[in-house]
């Protein structure tokens, strides 16, 4: 099974390279069309539902809640997912220990820190506490994690009870209603789990009915897997053990093995692996007792902005959340990031050290603009209207050939695409409106122009860093009157994406 954390440590050691374009023919013409009074249902923002952010310790840091505060304030979002709350390294229960209660200091202050900034915890159960251990194995990343399973179902399904009730104590139970508790990261790994699938298995039915004893509207799921593996063999097993799924979860990217998924190889490009598999496992989830169960996918990644738009444009009529790994480049799991910015892959934060934002960043920024009623729409475009009119987001996807598939694992960009000028006409809206158009792509909304301009620095100073992060900002709104067909042009280089807005 293709493993991500196998092919970050890899792309990790290589040398950064240079952005590469291929294809780049003379710019071809793409149609999109809006019905501004079509509506054709609500635009679920499934986006901002839940982030991704490398393990629980890391969010203590300054760095990591400016970013938040950022993530927070800018884009809506809602949730942030991360490992090991129950890892070692936040001293829950660590081997060794002689006290007979677990400690939950740290616990106390991560989620104190998410809940002071307006985000609520998704709860990821992983990993096991060392004093309840079956053996020593730990994930290979930099931190210290045990990923056997428990020694004894009955200790860690008392521990869970006692997890909870200290969360309700804490938050309160109205609170803690409100969030997902997942169980495990990826269980079909053995880089995260040393147990078998039954093993898992059981492990989920004694955590699932440990969560609901202490309050039976707490909402549980898993199974969590790579590579949206074991979704049948996982109803199933809940099903015959009538066991609660209020959630599946999963994870897919666009680099995983098409052959375990489909059935074949490079039976889809890059850009259609996500949408089909997801397809896939929302068919499998209605096809078993858990019909219409939320579909959460608490990991997937891209850092293409048109990428990022057109899977989450085609993934809307299957899934509840998606879930991009991750916030931020306060990142640490199998090394220790030594740029601020730089060429190639960047990283797997959406947003650079020192709270700079990239271009995966400001395509949520962008998003986080739509409206919550969806516009007829035709082409490469996911319309809306707002309070003040319409907003729509358009893109020109390329093709994103990274080794992995995955941003933050290979040292080269290779993109496949052509530039295009968008024709886009609004239907029902008045000739000679103005419309104003942001723009978010490799060079606008990014840090790397500047970085470059000043000599593309490992180091950046304190006046260059501040410097690059203005630069790297979304560019005022230009504005554009329509003709009398209510049509516009909009250039777009691979990748690029744009908001159009009109006031109505």
């Amino acid at each position: 099974m293709w493993n991500r954390r196998e092919i970050i440590g890899a792309g990790a050691a290589l040398a950064a390279s240079t952005i590469t374009r291929v294809a780049q023919a003379q710019a071809t013409v793409d149609h999109v069309q809006i019905d501004l009074k079509r509506i054709v249902g609500p635009l679920d923002h499934v986006w901002s539902r839940c982030v991704g952010s490398d393990r629980a310790s890391a969010t203590m840091r300054e760095s990591w809640r400016r970013d938040l505060d950022r993530f927070a304030k800018e884009t809506g979002l809602e949730r942030v997912r991360f490992h090991g709350i129950l890892g070692d390294d936040m001293g829950v229960w660590p081997g060794g220990l002689r006290g007979p209660q677990p400690n939950f200091q740290n616990v106390d202050d991560v989620y104190d820190g998410l809940l002071a900034r307006g985000v609520q915890p998704f709860v990821e159960l992983s990993f096991m506490p060392g004093r309840l251990a079956s053996a020593k194995t730990k994930l290979n990343f930099t931190y210290d994690a045990n990923i056997t399973p428990p020694r004894s179902l009955d200790e860690w399904a008392a521990f869970i009870q006692t997890f909870t009730r200290h969360l309700i104590d804490r938050y309160g139970v109205k609170e803690v209603r409100q969030c997902y508790f997942e169980v495990w990261n990826e269980p079909n790994l053995t880089w995260f789990y040393t147990g078998t699938q039954q093993d898992y298995f059981d492990m989920y039915r004694v955590t699932a009915r440990a969560v609901k004893a202490v309050d039976p509207a707490i909402r549980v799921g898993g199974p969590s897997t790579a590579a949206v593996g074991w979704i049948p063999e996982f109803l199933a097993f809940c099903t015959r053990e009538n066991l609660p799924v209020d959630f599946v979860s999963t994870h897919i990217y666009a680099g995983d093995d098409q052959e375990q998924m489909f059935g074949r190889k490079n039976m889809y490009p890059h850009s259609e692996v996500i949408p089909a598999a997801l397809a896939q496992v929302r068919a499998q989830i209605d096809a078993s007792r858990f019909k219409g169960a939320e579909l959460w996918v608490s990991e997937w990644s891209s850092d293409s902005p048109a990428m990022i738009a057109h899977i989450l444009s085609n993934c809307l009529p299957h899934v509840h959340a998606m879930s991009q790994w991750a916030l931020s480049n306060v990142f640490e799991e199998v090394n220790f990031p030594n740029f601020i910015v730089k060429e190639g892959d960047g990283g797997w934060g959406m947003l650079a050290q020192r709270s700079i934002p990239r271009p995966a960043f400001n395509t949520y920024k962008l998003l986080h603009r739509l409206g919550n009623t969806r516009l007829a729409a035709s082409g490469p475009a996911l319309a809306s209207r707002t309070n003040r009119g319409m907003a729509a987001m358009i893109w020109n996807l390329a093709e994103v050939k990274q080794p992995s598939g995955v941003p933050g694992a290979a040292s080269k960009r290779i993109v496949e695409g052509t530039a295009k000028r968008v024709s886009v006409t609004l239907q029902g809206a008045r000739p000679g409106a103005v419309a104003k158009i942001s723009y978010v792509d490799q060079e606008r909304g990014s840090p790397l122009p500047k970085w470059r301009s000043l000599g593309s620095p490992q180091y950046p100073t304190r006046e260059q860093t501040d410097q690059i992060r203005k630069a790297a900002e979304i560019a005022p709104p230009e504005t554009v009157r329509l003709d009398r067909s209510g049509t516009i042009a909009v250039d777009l280089p691979p990748e690029g994406v744009a908001l159009i807005e009109l006031s109505v």
